[in-house]
């Protein structure tokens, strides 16, 4: 048996509409049709991206930021346009805008801490 790469990505999020929210609303994603309860799946190609409410046994408040240690990149079209509209929002920015091989990334913190890279090479 081998494993073939990602199919799926979730993060666990302490209010999940406040999260979900904050994906549409800013980076513009939009709900799956389908999604399963405790969750909010978008839809997002190639791999479907979601928040959740976390799994038991799971304490957000007690970890500092989560997902250290965890790499979330997402593509965009125009990632300095993003990079932009999120500043002007308050958006915490961690790594400002720059030039690499996967084109212009940065990162930034979501509600809950997380920190997601954008890139825009297609």
């Amino acid at each position: 048996m081998t494993i073939t790469g990602p199919d799926f990505i979730a993060l666990q999020v302490s209010d999940i509409e406040r999260s979900a929210a904050f994906y549409e609303d800013r980076l513009g994603l939009r709900r799956a049709p389908v999604s399963q309860p405790g969750a909010v799946v978008f839809d997002t190609t190639p791999i479907p991206f979601a928040v959740r409410t976390p799994l038991p046994g799971t304490d957000l408040d007690g970890v500092g930021r989560p997902g250290t240690g965890v790499s979330l990149w997402l593509h965009c079209a125009d990632a300095q346009a993003l990079h932009d509209a999120l500043s002007e929002f308050g958006v915490p920015i961690l790594r400002p805008p720059e030039k690499g091989p996967f084109g212009v990334f940065f990162t930034f913190a979501d509600p809950d801490g997380y920190a997601v890279t954008v890139h825009d090479r297609a």
